[in-house]
């Protein structure tokens, strides 16, 4: 009996040591998974970068240009070297071929969307509609952002200073291009890049003199109701919030526009959302749109009723998508009046295309 208890406890620590190992196994794969990616996410990046010059280069000059902005707002070891420093990041900028630099020319700001996302070519018929039409473009790569490696994913700050990180971009296009008229300035953005819109105008009032927010995350506390648990756990890793909302929903108000309404003054603000957006539920721009009219804010809006494209509905090349793009153009353009505005699908058609 005494032999077989012995074997048993060998057999036992013999198979707590191999599921250890295997659990360590399992960690350094997960590691080494995880950086791949970040190399992947690095490749596509240098990629996209080229497809800008190919699909811009007739009509735009494309710059990369490297910039900070605020500090980081969780630091892992506070008094280590180096915390405290501005956090550096990209920006793209695109520039008319027209330029005259004896001329004063509209900014127009624009975020990109996506947690964890980054600008891409997605964007290349929308910029060129903002290039033809005389605007010069910046467009942040802001803290989190992919394609830069795991150091810059890890400074995730989503709803916090990512909205600085866009900010810092605007005031490098003042202080660096005399052309740009700080007066004609406008933000706008989609869904993620939505919220980043919102919260710059909130917290910037008197920066901006038009912005446009498309489909924009409104409501991170409804959102974490909506959404599964591998879309939670971007919010919870311990180098971003950390928490989840249940345990610290304060944390996630902040991050929202819809419970930070009462800051918004009087930028003039136009709002879209799609009843089958399958992203950014409808339910979440509505919170928004009843906390800015409780505030009695001025602001306009519409919410279009299951438009194709759902998420995407007016940034995509449909017929339909460019005749919400000009509705869009139209109420920027009366605030930034650049040179060649666009008003007709005819100008949207020119600004792809040149015919």
């Amino acid at each position: 009996m005494r032999k077989q208890i012995i074997t048993a406890i060998a057999l036992l620590l013999l198979t707590t040591s191999a599921f250890a190992q295997s659990s360590e196994t399992v960690k350094l794969l997960k590691a080494s998974d995880e950086n791949l990616q970040h190399r992947l996410d690095r490749l596509e990046k240098m990629v996209d970068d080229l497809m800008w010059q190919e699909r811009l280069g007739d009509m735009a000059y494309v710059d990369k240009v490297y910039m900070y902005g605020p500090p980081k707002w969780k630091e892992k070891n506070p008094t280590g070297l180096g915390a405290g420093n501005p956090v550096k990041f990209w920006s793209y900028l695109f520039f008319p071929k027209n330029l005259d630099t004896n001329k004063k020319y509209p900014l127009m700001v624009l975020p990109h969307g996506g947690v964890h996302a980054d600008f891409t070519t997605y964007y290349t018929h929308i910029v060129r509609e903002l290039v033809n039409q005389g605007y010069v473009v910046v467009a942040a790569e802001y803290r989190g952002s992919t394609g830069y490696g795991a150091g810059h994913y890890k400074k995730i700050d989503y709803g916090g200073l990512e909205v600085e990180d866009v900010f810092a971009s605007k005031d490098y296009m003042l202080e660096n291009y005399s052309f740009i008229d700080e007066a004609r300035v406008g933000i706008m953005g989609w869904s993620h890049g939505g919220l980043i819109t919102l919260f710059n105008i909130f917290n910037h009032p008197n920066d901006f003199a038009v912005a446009y927010a498309g489909v924009p995350v409104s409501d991170l506390v409804a959102r974490m109701g909506y959404y599964d648990d591998n879309y939670r756990a971007l919010y919870e890793a311990d180098y971003h919030i950390g928490q989840s909302a249940h345990n610290n929903v304060e944390e996630y108000r902040r991050r929202s526009p819809a419970w930070n309404t009462h800051k918004f003054q009087n930028t003039p603000l136009l709002i879209h959302t799609n009843t089958i957006d399958n992203d950014v539920h409808v339910l979440e721009v509505e919170h928004l749109i009843k906390s800015l009219k409780a505030d009695n804010k001025k602001f306009e809006y519409e919410i279009y009723e299951n438009v194709p494209g759902g998420h995407s509905f007016d940034r995509m090349d449909t017929r339909i998508s460019k005749e919400i793009r000009i509705k869009v153009y139209k109420h920027m353009n009366q605030f930034l009046k650049p040179e060649n505005p666009i008003n007709t699908l005819q100008d949207i058609q020119k600004a792809g295309y040149k015919f």
